[in-house]
Order: structure tokens, then C-alpha cells, then sequence
């Protein structure tokens, strides 16, 4: 695409797929990409991440992330490798936890792609990382902070406005307002958080905006929180009869903070047994850490019942795993215990070794708190596979395989609908985005009948204009 021209939209990635969210705007002679996200889950989506990227990263002007997600950031150490030279716009929250989660993701494909080699296991001779641990800590000097509800500038003539998206730390919604006449505003949803979330405030309102880009994560489906707590509580309980072991796949940032949260309270209305608790993961322990900070000092995203509260992410009996000889001797225990370890999907990370070594057992339970992405081994597990291959070798599945997704922190379909209705004036265009297939025609047809709205799922690749 040539500089100048019409006022175009193109969807580099998050188009028909609920990961590696990439939204490129061309405007007033400038690029802006709008997140950075990695492709994960399907191996035809995970190969995209090898592709060479549409345009030559030393033309992006800018770029503004609106969380710390993998699946939103984790491209970023690769762009800036390539040529990109430009800031990086972020919410403060949403720096301190890339600081964890970027240098992590380049640490875990060096480890993998070293571990394949060693085993033997890997197409490629030899297997190689998509980019490093020093990629990643290298890329980091790009970020630029900016604070909630205050505009900014990123490039001549355009205009962001960061407002908190209730999602995880430092989540956030963008406006990008572009000087014209008239002029065009749109807004990007970024992942949009739950009214009930523990933790952060519900997702500020939509202003006026020309374009909307939405997520549909959960676009065809509503979450039942009651009914997903019952079920937790419930499993916990069963393998704690039979001294098994619970193993809680988990997303290193936020996810692991609302399991703490609902076993804490479980465990004090005395719902549940006070057993071990091990949180095996350097990233997520970092990240608990950063969450207790920014609940003692409070902040715009911070609910206020929950200002200096930070000890209600504390069970009592938390064990915190940081080596690599901790979590290998976890192996050793017997339960009942529960063992919460990265990555949510089970694509990688300790948690791979933990279940390895628990699913052969009809004692333990596996629960699976989040969405699981088509093609990821979280999704197979909840789909009944009577055995998934991990680190080279077919493993069965004996264990109990308990689904809870509600603890997902994603807005579902009437709690998308319902932040859809607060905007000041129906939009021109709603682009449904970050959603598998069903989710996102389902979201469409939901606010095309409900809303009245021009609503349009999108292709990868796709282009439009938005002047």
C-alpha cells in the first residue's frame, strides 16, 4: 500500500480467528498498527507467525497496544528485530506486565525449541525460536507509558485516547481520532472485561465513533458464574475424597489471580479442605506481585472495595515455585494438592511436565479455567481426547477433565451488546473481530437485530476504507 491515498483499514490478523489480533491503519500518509498480537492455537494459525510480515516494519509509524496478552503483544519482539523503530504506546500496567510476558514468551521458545532439538522430536534441523529471550528485553525500550482518559498524540493529525477495558492490568479501550474534515473517529475494543470481575471496574463506555472494532471471544455464548463456581468447588472436593492432585492450567496474568481469589474465599466459608496451594510459574508469580501493587495503591481501573485488599489473593497456604528443581519435585507429592501452572491452553510452558505426569491418574483432576483455542491441547482435554501428545509422546488421559469458563475475564455476548449500547451514537460500521468463526457471526447477527448496527465480520487480509 502506497503512503497517502484514502483512509484504509486492513485486518493483519484477528479475523476469523481469536488470536493474533493485528490492525493496520493507514491515514494522513502514516501507519499506525493497532496491537502486535502472535497467532496461536491451530498449527496452520501458528505457522502465520513465520510468514514474512505485509509490509516492511521500518514504514510502521507507531504502534498502540491495548494489553500485555500474548495474542496482542507477543509479536512485538519480532517486529522490532525486523527494522520497526517507531514508540510503542501502552498504558503503564499494561509495560510493567510486557517486562514479564514478552522476555518470558522469547525465553520459552529458546527452551522449547532447544528441548526438541535434544529429544529429537522437531521437523526442523534445527529447530529454531520465532525470537529470543534478548529480542524481547530489547524490543521493551520502544514502550512509551501513557495514562487512562488522557489523549495523546502518536503521529501528526492522530489523536489516542487509552480507556480502561476491565480486562486484566492495565487493559485498555482506544479511541483513535484523526484530524480531517470531517473528522474520523474509531474505536478498538481490544478484550473487553466482565461488569463482575473481582478485581478492576467495568469497561468505560464507547464515546462517538465513526468505526467500531468489537471482540467476540464469547460473541454465541453467556457465561454462567454460578454455575461454574459450583462446578470448581465441586471438583476440588471430589479429588480431595480421593487424595488426588488438582492441576489448574492457567494464563500467567490475571487468570491466576482470579483462581487465588475464588480458592481464598472458598477456603474461608469453609466450602472447601485447606490443602496446598503451588503456583508454578516465574511469570505468574510476577505478575501476582505486580496485581497486590496496584490493589494497594488503587487507580482509575481498580475497583474501590478493593483498595488495600490485596491480601484476598492469598489462600493462606500458598506455596510460590520459582526453579525449575521446585516444580520437578513437585512430581514427587502425592495429594491432595493443587498445582497452578502456565500456560491456560496447555501449549507450553511447566504446566506441560505437570500434566504429563498427573493425567495417567483417575485420582487427579485437570481443570481448565479459560477459553481453550481451537487446535491448543486445553481444547482437546475438554473435548474428551482420550490422549494428547506432549513433549514428543502420546500421554491418556485417565485424569477427571473439569471445564470452568466462566473464570474467562472476557465480556460474553449480552455483556458485549450491553457496552455496545452505551456508545453516544451508532456508528457507520462495527467490525467483529478476535473470535472464532461461530462466535463472530453469531455477535454479528446479535447486533445487527438488537442494535440496528451495520455490522460485518471481516476476512484476514482484508482491506477497507474509513474515510
Amino acid at each position: 500500500m502506497k503512503r497517502g491515498g484514502p483512509s484504509m483499514l486492513r485486518f493483519l490478523g484477528g479475523a476469523g480467528t481469536v488470536t493474533g489480533s493485528r490492525y493496520l491503519l493507514s491515514v494522513s500518509g502514516k501507519r499506525i498498527l493497532v496491537d502486535c498480537g502472535l497467532f496461536q492455537g491451530l498449527k496452520e494459525l501458528r505457522l502465520r507467525n513465520w510468514d514474512k510480515f505485509p509490509l516492511d516494519p521500518k514504514t510502521l509509524d507507531a504502534i498502540v497496544l491495548t494489553h500485555a496478552h500474548l495474542d496482542h503483544s507477543g509479536y512485538i519482539p519480532l517486529l522490532c528485530r525486523d527494522g520497526f523503530r517507531g514508540p510503542i504506546f501502552a498504558t503503564r500496567g499494561t509495560i510493567d506486565l510486557c517486562r514479564i510476558v514478552l522476555p518470558d514468551s522469547g525465553h520459552l521458545q529458546e527452551e522449547e525449541a532447544n528441548y526438541a532439538n535434544r529429544a529429537g522430536y522437531s521437523k526442523h534441523s534445527p529447530a529454531r525460536p520465532l525470537y529470543t529471550e534478548a529480542d524481547a528485553r530489547t524490543s521493551m525500550e520502544r514502550f512509551e507509558g501513557v495514562a487512562f482518559d488522557s489523549p495523546i498524540d502518536i503521529a501528526h493529525g492522530i489523536r489516542a485516547t487509552f480507556r480502561s477495558a476491565g480486562h486484566i492490568l492495565g487493559a485498555a479501550t482506544v479511541s483513535l481520532e484523526v484530524e480531517g474534515n470531517p473528522r474520523t473517529k474509531i474505536f478498538f475494543s481490544g478484550d473487553l472485561g466482565r461488569p463482575s470481575h473481582p478485581i478492576f471496574r467495568a469497561p468505560e463506555s464507547i464515546d462517538d465513533a465513526d468505526v467500531v472494532l468489537v471482540e467476540s471471544t464469547y460473541g454465541d455464548r453467556v457465561h454462567d458464574d454460578a454455575e461454574s463456581i459450583r462446578n470448581f468447588e465441586a471438583a476440588i472436593a471430589r479429588t480431595i475424597e480421593r487424595d488426588g492432585v488438582i492441576v489448574i492450567p492457567s494464563f500467567a496474568v490475571d487468570r491466576t489471580e482470579i483462581v487465588l481469589f475464588h480458592l481464598r474465599r472458598l477456603i474461608a466459608e469453609g466450602r472447601i479442605a485447606s490443602i496446598p496451594i503451588y503456583v508454578d510459574s516465574p511469570m505468574a508469580l510476577a505478575a501476582l506481585q505486580l496485581y497486590k501493587d496496584a490493589i494497594a495503591k488503587g487507580g482509575a481501573e481498580i475497583r474501590p472495595e478493593m483498595v488495600g485488599q490485596q491480601e484476598l489473593l492469598d489462600p493462606g497456604n500458598l506455596t510460590e515455585v520459582h526453579t525449575p528443581q521446585e516444580s520437578m519435585a513437585l512430581n514427587a507429592r502425592g495429594g491432595p494438592m493443587v498445582i497452578i501452572s502456565a500456560s491456560g491452553m496447555a501449549t507450553g510452558g511447566r504446566v506441560l511436565h505437570h500434566l504429563a505426569h498427573r493425567l495417567g491418574d483417575k485420582r487427579n483432576s485437570i481443570i481448565m479455567v479459560g477459553y481453550q483455542a481451537a487446535g491448543t491441547r486445553g481444547r482437546s482435554l475438554v473435548e474428551g481426547a482420550e490422549s494428547v501428545k506432549m513433549l514428543g509422546r502420546y500421554v491418556p488421559v485417565r485424569a477427571e477433565i473439569v471445564n470452568v469458563p466462566a473464570f474467562s475475564v472476557h465480556a460474553d455476548r449480552n455483556e458485549i451488546l450491553e457496552w455496545l449500547r452505551g456508545a453516544r451514537r451508532r456508528p457507520q460500521v462495527a467490525y467483529i473481530i478476535h473470535g472464532d468463526p461461530p462466535a463472530s457471526v453469531a455477535l454479528r447477527a446479535a447486533i445487527t437485530q438488537q442494535l440496528g448496527w451495520n455490522a460485518v465480520v471481516p476476512r484476514h487480509l482484508e482491506q477497507v476504507r474509513i474515510d
